[in-house]
């Protein structure tokens, strides 16, 4: 009977030790489970790490070339500032210069204006001396009547009312010569083109007629506006004049004649002077534009009055051309943008 509980005692005994064990293998392969997951977890952190040490290596190479290029930014901030410093005296000097070009072209202007008035002063001579020999006679008459000791009747104020209208005609010439030969800033204003040609051919007349020269008009019957500077425009109508006045010298009498054609065309005014003179030949007419160029001898042209006439049209916005008429003279072709249209800006002052 003994034998038995013993017997039993020690079943028990391994039947627990069994399960220990068991328990303990389970312990074990749940420790090397942790242990594979906590090399995973090393290699993962290892592999962090590496990413960490090559995304600082990464940042320090930018950060220098940050440094570098804020570096290379400065030197080019103060590069910058000294361009923008040699852009500013640059710009300085060049507004300098354009105002000492204008000044320069304002003198040629009033000088191709005043050689203008010492090739009319024997024409404008003649138109002065005509209302000065009505005004002598008329005042010679009223002063008859008083030596004679005759009434003064209504005859003698007659007489003295035709001296005032020739004085306000003497008057008027002057007033114009003094208008176009003085120097003033050149301001732009709305112009009327048909009463600027009458104005230069008043002043042409006399010039005009010592050569029996006719001068037909032709102009269009709509007003004519356009902005600019009324003194230059006419100044360019008396210098087309004179260039035609010279090509007709040596023409018949008969074919003496001067044609000026005005119209509209799409917002542009075309005004065209005509002469019935030899032409220009084609390697002239090239270079009548040119500054101081002239065909005429020495002393008598100054190579002035085209090259101004260019300038002052370009300066209106417009063109000029030249071109043979149908009867081999000369036609000088004015294009230029009528008021309201593409007008030009007024020059700076």
């Amino acid at each position: 009977m003994s034998a038995q509980p013993t017997e039993r005692r020690r079943s028990g005994e391994a039947a627990a030790l069994e399960e220990r064990i068991e328990e303990l293998q389970l312990r074990v392969r749940q420790a090397e489970e942790r242990r594979r997951a906590l090399i995973h977890i090393m290699g993962d952190l290892n592999e962090s790490n590496r990413r960490l040490g090559d995304q600082r290596t990464a940042m320090l190479h930018i950060l220098k070339d940050s440094h570098r290029s804020n570096l290379k930014l400065e030197d080019s901030r103060k590069a910058m500032i000294h361009i923008m410093g040699d852009l500013r005296s640059t710009t300085q000097e060049m507004e300098r210069r354009e105002q000492e070009l204008r000044d320069k072209q304002e003198q040629l202007v009033q000088a191709g204006k005043l050689a203008t008035l010492g090739e009319l002063t024997t024409g404008v001579a003649h138109e002065l001396n005509n209302p000065l020999n009505n005004i002598g006679l008329y005042v010679g008459n009223v002063i008859d009547r008083i030596d004679l000791g005759e009434p003064l009747a209504e005859s003698a104020l007659e007489d003295l009312e035709k001296a005032m209208e020739q004085v306000r005609k003497a008057t008027a010439i002057i007033s114009h010569l003094r208008t176009f030969g003085r120097a003033a800033a050149v301001t732009f204003e709305p112009v009327d083109v048909d009463e600027v040609i009458a104005r230069a051919l008043s002043l042409m007349h006399e010039q005009l007629r010592l050569r029996a020269i006719d001068v037909d008009l032709d102009l269009c019957p709509d007003e004519l506006v356009v902005e600019g500077n009324p003194i230059q425009l006419e100044q360019v109508f008396i210098n087309l004049l004179t260039n035609a006045r010279d090509a007709l010298e040596a023409v018949p009498e008969e074919r003496k004649r001067i044609h000026i054609v005005s119209s509209l065309e799409r917002e542009r005014i075309r005004i065209v002077f005509e002469d019935a003179g030899p032409g220009i030949p084609a390697d002239i007419a090239q270079r009548v534009f040119d500054p101081f160029f002239t065909t005429k001898e020495v002393g008598t042209g100054t190579g002035l009055g085209l090259s101004i006439t260019y300038s002052i049209v370009k300066e209106h916005g417009g063109e000029i051309s030249l071109s043979e008429t149908p009867g081999g003279g000369a036609a000088f072709t004015l294009e230029l943008p009528a008021f309201g249209g593409d007008a030009p800006q007024e020059p700076a002052p």
